[in-house]
């Protein structure tokens, strides 16, 4: 029978929450490749089936036509704009590879997720101080920092984890 409080299921329980981590960086940033055609199909979706949201949250559709109006001018006469989410796009894929250290080694690698844990706190200043000076509605930027709060709350899990394996290894280190 197999010790479920064990170093061994510890580790087990850490890399699965680093890999739903990794995957959740991993798909965030590939969505941010393709923003045009997404902005377009957000618009057509709030304008036909799910149009109820757009009835209950009229201020969304009007700022998703908005930026999809943004983007299609970027697209068209400025692309190197979209560039930059490109970028956006490679960074949050660098990210999730820095998180293959705390899987393969969690003790050694803890700053990797203690950084993710800044990261995630960082979201918020820049969302309250760049949200207003770029023009985004509050409540878009509420959005953007729950993203952070979000974020931080695996990352928590995992850094307790980690602390409880390191105590773990080292109660049964020669």
């Amino acid at each position: 029978m197999s010790d479920t409080n064990g170093p061994r299921a510890l580790l087990k329980r850490i890399r699965v929450w680093l890999v739903v981590f990794i995957v959740c960086l991993v798909l965030s940033g590939v969505t941010a490749f393709p923003l045009v055609t997404e902005v377009r199909l957000l618009e057509s979706a709030l304008t036909s089936w799910a149009a109820p949201v757009a009835d209950v949250l009229p201020g969304l559709l009007e700022w998703i036509r908005r930026v999809g109006e943004g983007l299609d001018t970027a697209d068209t006469r400025y692309p190197f704009l979209l560039y930059g989410t490109d970028w956006l796009a490679f960074a949050h894929l660098v990210i999730a590879v820095a998180f293959y250290g705390p899987y393969r080694d969690p003790v050694r690698n803890i700053w990797v997720v203690e950084f993710g844990m800044i990261a995630c706190a960082g979201v918020i200043p820049l969302a309250l101080i760049c949200g207003p000076i770029r023009g985004i509605p509050f409540w878009w930027s509420v959005i953007d920092m729950s993203f952070g709060v979000v974020g931080i709350v695996p990352l928590l899990v995992v850094r307790r984890m980690i602390k409880r394996l390191e105590a773990l290894q080292a109660v049964g280190a020669p």
